[in-house]
């Protein structure tokens, strides 16, 4: 039998031991400390730095809405641009998430984590300093390249750092509930900002964060440069021009058609939705059947469920984009509450991903994933569904409460599984591919679904503010239930238990002279 102390100081079985590990060996190197932390703390304090990429991410996202109606006021904001401030974000994310996925598949996490945090840091003092609405829209569209490239980084260090099992699912609920807490911080901070201080200062709150998070990223996270270049990734720069510009372009045109002078029939409109589409089908067959090292290579969707998988979560995801924009619209909007009221209501969400994080880390070995996946998609739907029946003057605990809570229940439970399904049928050398999937259908979903959620509440206008949020709410929850009949039809994911990394198979394989695809298919 392999004693687990044989293991490499990267956390892999060497390839002489892989043919003789059992279940029981596995399950122990699974829980234990991976061999490149010398202690606890150094430990804690890498798992610190990556988790901050969450907070970040999140702060960046729910905070900025917030603060709308001070910059409108203090920076003369035209009317058809007060999407801006957030959609530039987002659309900054979603068009470079897969080329910042390649870079870290050719540089290695190390690098391109610590240049996200330290360009994030930067971008964040800008944004507050700007002088103008056009300044500041730029500038946000700035931070989300930082956002885009330790995103995906982040994703990939874990996933390299931690084998399958109880220990990578606890470290991946603490990231996935991360989100949860750093939505709340974006809230408080900006709500004590607008109500306080001044706008600027929840850039430079957020600078500062980034600051912290680079030097504790430098120190603690390990250097995986010459490692990584031993893979010999290339950029697909066809690929990446294709994706980014396509992307922009389509987002784009969803987004602002709400706001256009005509609506759809607003020429640059359907000019940018037409260029949008046809740029990203040429993306889809030159990556297809052109590149020869595709941004996003089709054998990741070779992996069983994979596809219905992915396509479920562009919709669950959307849902949640929908629900963190117009909850608090609407709390702002019809039940009065001012910014630090609306921090004290969305405490469940935070509360809640830290339960959930602590309760995953001990379950999801245990319970099926799909089982976990239909909980999570219900909870999206209960999300839109308590406030698509909340009445005028509703009761906060009977609705905006329970509503919290199944939105941490959705975006918390959904976003660990996708997170440890997808890291662990990757091999090494595409840990950054898969974090750019996470996070591609993450950011696309909300961009596109959010766009189409304003189209929604625009078109509705005629029947009065109040029931024209209702529609958006209802369509909050159609778009959950179709990603709930996908994941109950199509998707088929087991307990997420100690077991061979997709390399380590790989390996074994080899030694017995047969061919593997690229992972199992189930985490």
């Amino acid at each position: 039998m392999t004693s687990p102390t044989k293991a490499e100081s990267d956390g892999s079985l060497s390839n002489e031991n892989v043919g003789n590990i059992d279940e029981a060996i596995l399950e122990q190197l699974g829980r234990e400390r991976p061999a490149s932390f010398s202690g606890a703390f150094p430990e804690l304090a890498f798992c610190f730095s990556i988790v901050m990429s969450q907070i970040l991410a999140e702060y960046y996202i729910s905070g900025s809405n917030v603060l709308i109606p001070a910059l409108i006021e203090q920076l003369d904001f035209p009317p058809a641009s007060a999407i801006w401030p957030s959609t530039s974000l987002s659309l900054a994310v979603t068009s470079t998430l897969l080329i910042f996925g390649r870079l870290t598949d050719m540089f290695g996490g190390y690098a391109v984590y610590i240049g996200g945090a330290a360009w994030l840091t930067i971008s964040s003092i800008m944004c507050g300093v700007s002088k103008s609405w056009l300044m500041l829209i730029v500038c946000r569209a700035l931070q989300g390249l930082g956002l885009a490239a330790f995103l995906p980084s982040g994703v990939m260090i874990l996933g390299k750092t931690y084998r399958p099992g109880p220990r990578k699912n606890f470290v991946f609920s603490i990231y996935g509930a991360c989100a949860a807490l750093g939505f709340f911080a974006g809230l408080f901070f900006s709500g004590l900002c607008s109500q306080y201080l001044t706008w600027r200062w929840y850039f430079f709150i957020g600078a500062i964060l980034s600051a912290i998070t680079t030097l504790s990223s430098t120190f603690y996270i390990p250097r995986d440069y010459k490692e990584t270049r031993k893979h010999g990734s290339q950029m697909d720069w066809i690929g990446a021009v294709l994706s980014a510009c396509g992307t922009v372009l389509f987002v784009f045109a969803i987004a602002q058609s709400s706001y256009a002078p005509q609506g759809w029939r607003t020429p640059y409109i359907l000019v940018c939705f037409i260029l949008g589409a046809l740029i990203l089908g040429a993306m889809v067959y030159f990556e297809g059947w052109v590149a020869k090292n595709p941004l996003l290579p089709g054998d990741i969707f070779a992996v069983k469920y994979m596809k219905p998988l992915a396509i479920a979560l562009l919709f669950l995801y959307g849902t949640l984009g929908v629900f963190l924009l117009y909850a608090v619209l609407y709390m702002s909007e019809f039940m009065g509450a001012t910014p630090l009221q609306m921090v004290a209501w969305t405490v469940p969400m935070a509360a809640g991903g830290l339960i959930i994080c602590c309760v995953g880390g001990l379950i999801f070995h245990l319970i099926p994933g799909t089982i976990l996946l239909i909980i999570s998609s219900l909870g999206y739907v209960g999300s839109g569904l308590f406030f698509a029946v909340i009445p005028l003057g509703g009761n906060y605990w009977a609705f905006v409460f329970p509503a919290m809570i199944c939105g941490t229940i959705g975006i918390d439970i959904s976003f660990n599984i996708a997170n440890i399904f997808i890291t662990t049928n990757m091999p090494k050398a595409k840990q950054g591919l898969a974090g750019a999937l996470i996070n591609c259908t993450l950011h696309l979903g909300i961009a596109v679904m959010l766009g189409f959620a304003d189209i929604t509440h625009t078109q509705t206008l005629h029947l009065g503010e109040w029931k024209s949020y209702k529609a958006v709410f209802w369509y909050q929850v159609a778009l959950s239930v179709v990603g709930l009949v996908i994941v109950v039809l199509f998707v088929r994911v087991k307990e997420a238990k100690s077991e061979l990394t997709v390399d380590e198979r790989e390996a074994l394989a080899r030694e017995a002279g047969v061919s593997v695809t690229v992972g199992s298919g189930e985490a």
